[in-house]
């Protein structure tokens, strides 16, 4: 038989407790925690509104088997403390402008620009002639509907004009390239990691007390340095590609990596293919402003004879990148709570990557040197064969293979 769920216990509640004096409340809603097992006291205490040291303290005289002949001292009616609400009529607000005194209470509260922990609270309110301790405020905050939050990064900032036509357009030539049977990636860099025994975010599992033990600090090791893992994800085949760089994340490295991907995966994928798409984020290595990105773009076509069209998300919309929760996303959880010991280890990691959608992942680590503050020349930039497209040409831009 199943359990009774929170409602129907609220209700057979509502229609016994008032018919019982206080002990009689106190064992009765003993019994019926005692009788649902692990995490009664609790279920109780929250659908009948008592507190769960009267729930144990029922629970306790049910263990002693008190005589219930035996004459007790029950409270009459009305007996007890009384609720904090009557004792002091004012504290809900003057609670409610401490959490909010900026827009509530007085700007200038002494808790304005402090940590609001229920012991800060309680002390702001004693202060100000409400001596209640710090459970009684927390009592008072769920009471009033408050609780426990972490910020939420839903603000993107301003945001462009164009921003979903220009979604609409990238979704318009994604669906023409793979109705065409041409190859579609989205191109993105992950995040840096430090290389060696270092805390990596996250849990695994391990014999209890016998955690895996790391450096307490983060200082970047200069024998080992950093991870860059730069990633090609095909839309089309739900597979992905890793070039794990240990220079810089420049543009060289990034279509560099692109090159990787086609000699060793898109080549073979797409024999008969005469161009593609990439997606891209608007900043980073492969920006739409980084004239290095699109030189590099320009010897990449010339090498493959692709022509190559790039539509850029607009900016601030990296998050949308499908790079980011169809690829790394699956990385990070797979990797979490392992230390990145070596750059090999780091490759290892990203192949065994896998997902129930059956994403397939392959990672080369590239020892290659990629210097930074490269400058293209004018001239040089000047034999880049690009075309923008009418809508928004700075985002959206075809590069052809040069005829020499």
């Amino acid at each position: 038989m199943n359990p009774p769920d929170d409602d129907s216990l609220a209700k057979k509640f509502a229609l016994i407790l008032p018919l019982l004096n206080e002990r009689q409340q106190r064992l009765f809603l003993a019994a019926e925690a005692k009788s649902l097992g692990y995490g009664g006291v609790s279920r109780v205490a929250r659908t009948s509104g008592v507190s769960r040291s009267t729930i144990t303290r029922g629970l306790v005289e049910l263990s002693l088997a008190i005589d219930a002949e035996k004459p007790a001292r029950i409270r009459r009616s009305g007996g007890g403390r009384k609720p904090i609400e009557n004792v002091y009529p004012g504290i809900g607000a003057a609670l409610d402008a401490l959490i909010h005194p900026s827009s509530r209470g007085d700007p200038q509260s002494p808790l304005r620009w402090t940590c609001k922990s229920t012991h800060q609270l309680a002390k702001a309110l004693k202060q100000q002639g409400y001596s209640v301790s710090h459970q009684t405020v927390a009592q008072l905050l769920h009471t009033s509907g408050y609780s426990l939050q972490a910020n939420a990064k839903v603000k993107e900032g301003r945001q462009h004009p164009d921003r979903n036509q220009q979604f609409e357009y990238i979704n318009e030539q994604a669906k023409s390239f793979l109705a065409q049977g041409l190859p579609v990636v989205s191109v993105d860099a992950k995040k840096k990691e430090l290389i060696g025994e270092f805390k990596n975010s996250g849990q695994t599992w391990e014999l209890k007390k016998q955690p895996v033990e790391v450096d307490v600090h983060d200082f970047v090791n200069p024998q080992l340095g950093k991870a860059i893992p730069y990633g090609i994800y095909d839309v089309g085949e739900n597979s992905g590609w890793v070039s794990v760089g240990c220079n810089h994340d420049t543009a060289s490295f990034a279509v560099a990596t692109l090159e990787r991907w086609w000699q060793a995966v898109g080549q073979q994928t797409y024999p008969d293919a005469t161009a593609l798409l990439v997606n891209a984020d608007s900043g980073g290595s492969n920006g739409y402003r980084v004239r290095l990105w699109k030189y590099e773009l320009q010897q990449f076509a010339n090498k493959t004879g692709l022509t190559i069209t790039v539509c850029h998300l607009p900016p601030g919309t990296s998050k949308w990148n499908k790079i980011e929760h169809r690829l790394f996303s699956h990385i990070s959880m797979n990797w979490r709570g392992q230390p990145l010991t070596s750059h090999e280890v780091v490759v290892q990691l990203i192949c065994a990557t896998k997902a129930t959608t059956g994403l397939e992942i392959r990672a080369e680590l590239d020892r290659s040197m990629y210097p930074i503050q490269v400058k293209v020349l004018d001239e040089d930039f000047s034999t880049i064969h690009i075309t923008p497209h009418s809508f928004h040409g700075e985002w959206n831009y075809t590069i052809t293979p040069s005829s020499n």
